[in-house]
């Protein structure tokens, strides 16, 4: 596990800490099943306060990335699973919304194909 924190850099320690780790899972660099280091653990190593690395946990957590299983840890869940979930949950909604908007389906597949060229280019 690689991670480094620039208390210089203009974004957040424990936004930091959560980008990198949630990267590291979808990479595969930390596998499913990965216990993570303790919350005051990590943050002697990092020289973080415990609440920032508590916050970074709890946020992944929230995510689906990691899950906690109470006094034996914090380990790295299935993201690909639950990324895969909430975006066809996002999927589904978007597709009831358009349908009670009235648009067609070629409509809406447009607009969504729109959307997806925007962000990824």
């Amino acid at each position: 596990m690689n991670l480094r924190i620039d208390p210089t850099a203009a974004t957040a320690p424990y936004e930091q800490l959560r980008a990198q780790l949630a990267a590291q899972a979808r990479s595969g660099e930390l596998p499913v099943g990965h216990r993570l280091p303790t919350v005051r653990g990590l943050a002697g190593e990092l020289g973080l306060a415990a609440n920032t690395v508590a916050k970074a946990y709890r946020i992944l957590e929230a995510d689906g990335v990691v899950e906690t299983r109470g006094r034996h840890g914090t380990f790295v869940a299935a993201a690909g699973d639950a990324a895969a979930r909430e975006a066809a949950a996002a999927a589904r909604a978007y597709a009831e919304r358009v349908g009670h908007l009235g648009l067609d389906r070629e409509a809406a597949l447009a607009t969504v194909t729109d959307a997806i060229r925007a962000v990824y280019g």
